[in-house]
């Protein structure tokens, strides 16, 4: 992503408590939320900057255990992936299955030409993953296979998908195929509030149309299948029912079209973490976005007390942080709370580092737990050109400065190496913590991979 995509934060808040859009160094779409243990993962799909259509080539995922600092695993997933896929990789959802994530995504078939369904497996949330069969799970040469989501009820698996129509199956216990046939879910205005396209007619006002962007999800009994609806632009709408493939009943609007989401399209996905519940959604609101160059969002909700789900007003100051961060162990570059003009790359040797370093650019980490006063800081940079320097900053850009760190050229933008320096004042407690960039104006000063503070020692005597 260039520079000049975030480098102003035109419309957006950057006060201490926007955290929406949870992502700014890519442009993402259609999140998936899974929660593994104390970490919750979002598996989204990727804008191209400046597009006219959806042109979307890779899949990353990012992980939080705050809710606020959000750490980039990068592109784990790509159309080179599947040898069957050539172009669209759009919505997908990833779930685990005694010890197997199994990740389940859409593209364009160039075996048949249509959209098809596909599914990747690894042994980790964050990869590496690998196409489980070799061909498509779903390719019958039509356009409604996009926006597969996945739900495990116990021992039972099953898959949801589809524009205009709703395609669901259940998945056989290797996850890799059905168990049965694969079927389209009746619609009508008790359970989605219009008829199947084919039998909608013209002219008529209907209560809500699903369009597309299914989520399925269970909480206590209930089952839910929230989407995309209302045509262009479209809100997010909900139906309830007692069991996993039906029947439904259409409930309501849950997230309407807002001018605030500057996005003709959403998707969502909801999900329960550290005794809160969340509701996924993206919109247009980075720096050079709309519908096409869009970024993922998250609201907390509470469910109401008959298992019905309110209705979700899009915000700048996101969410609440559900914990801290500890500066004490190795903490990658990559995980941000908040930045101004830089982005993200990869490699096989480095893994996932922030790049596209300029002057004057910065990064936050959010809620950094000083719980000792901190000697020391280490990190690992390169740069190929002269370097530059790197100010900690405590709670603010020109906050009390906890250290600076100076980085020479390395001989090259791959060639990382490890620097450090003394902290200059005394920090305890819970603090946002500022990465300042500073150096020659107008080039590329270096890319950074992690960091790391060292706890301050004490002599005998104060022990």
């Amino acid at each position: 992503m260039k520079k000049t995509i975030l480098i102003v934060m035109l419309g957006l808040s950057i006060t201490a408590s926007a955290q929406n859009p949870i992502i700014q160094t890519h442009y993402t779409a259609d999140p998936a939320p899974m929660v593994k243990g104390d970490t919750l993962f979002v598996y989204a799909d990727v804008d191209e900057p400046k597009a006219d259509f959806f042109w979307m080539y890779q899949w990353r995922v990012y992980s939080t255990i705050d809710m606020v600092n959000w750490t980039d695993h990068g592109e784990l997933l790509g159309l080179n992936s599947f040898s069957w896929a050539d172009d669209r990789a759009w919505a997908t959802q990833c779930c685990e299955r005694d010890g197997k994530y199994y990740w389940y995504i859409c593209a364009h078939s160039k075996l048949s030409g249509g959209m098809a369904i596909g599914v990747a497996v690894s042994d980790s949330p964050t990869g590496p993953f690998k196409d489980a069969i070799g061909h498509p799970l779903y390719d019958d040469g039509k356009w409604d296979n996009i926006d597969p989501t996945v739900l495990m009820d116990g021992k039972n698996a099953y898959l949801v998908w589809g524009n205009p129509e709703i395609h669901q199956a259940k998945l056989a216990d290797n996850m890799t195929s059905f168990d049965g046939e694969v079927s389209i879910i009746r619609q009508d205005e008790k359970s989605f509030g219009a008829p199947s396209p084919a039998f909608r007619k013209r002219g008529m006002k209907y209560k809500d149309i699903y369009v597309e962007g299914p989520w399925l999800a269970k909480r206590n009994k209930n089952y839910y299948l929230l989407y995309s609806a209302g045509g262009v632009p479209e809100h997010i709408a909900y139906s309830m029912s007692r069991k996993p493939q039906g029947p439904w009943i259409y409930k309501g609007i849950v997230m309407p079209q807002e001018n605030e989401t500057n996005s003709f399209t959403n998707h969502c996905g909801i999900i329960d973490f550290k005794g809160h519940s969340y509701f996924f959604y993206h919109t247009g609101n980075l720096p050079g976005g709309g519908g096409f160059d869009r970024s993922i969002a998250v609201e907390e909700f509470k469910y109401n007390k008959d298992g019905t789900i309110p209705a979700i007003l899009p915000t700048r100051e996101g969410v609440k942080p559900t914990g801290t961060l500890n500066p004490f162990q190795k903490t990658e570059a990559s995980t941000i709370a908040w930045e101004k003009g830089l982005t993200t790359e990869q490699s096989l040797r480095t893994g996932v580092y922030v790049t596209d370093i300029q002057n004057g650019d910065w990064m936050k980490v959010r809620e950094v737990n000083f719980s000792s006063q901190p000697q020391k800081i280490s990190i690992s940079a390169a740069s190929a050109s002269q370097g530059g320097t790197i100010e900690l900053h405590a709670d603010s850009i020109n906050g009390k400065m906890i250290a600076t760190i100076n980085i020479p050229s390395t001989g090259g933008w791959e060639n990382f190496c490890n620097f450090s320096a003394n902290t200059l004042i005394p920090v305890t407690g819970v603090h946002d913590l500022f990465f300042v960039f500073h150096g020659q104006k107008g080039r590329k000063l270096m890319n950074f991979s992690w960091w790391e503070m060292e706890k301050q020692e004490r002599d005998d005597e104060e022990k």
